[in-house]
């Protein structure tokens, strides 16, 4: 059987487990799983950034544009 989650140790400084705890304990949920749903979070605004980066070089005067339906052939 494959674990489908994989445990990790992290160091954080002292006020983000400040936070941590405030947050987990608001949302009413472990600490582990506040923290793993915060860095869930900060992998998709990673990934946002990257898609950006990507589309800002793309975005250039004489660029050609193709529709929606055309893309997904």
């Amino acid at each position: 059987m494959l674990a489908t989650k994989t445990r990790i140790n992290v160091s954080i400084p002292r006020e983000a487990r400040r936070a941590l705890e405030r947050l987990a304990k608001r949302d009413e949920m472990p600490e582990a799983t506040k923290a793993a749903e915060l860095l869930m979070r900060a992998l998709e605004i990673e990934e946002d950034e990257v898609w950006d980066a990507i589309a800002g070089s793309r975005d250039r005067p004489g660029a050609k544009f193709f529709s929606h339906d055309r893309a997904w052939r």
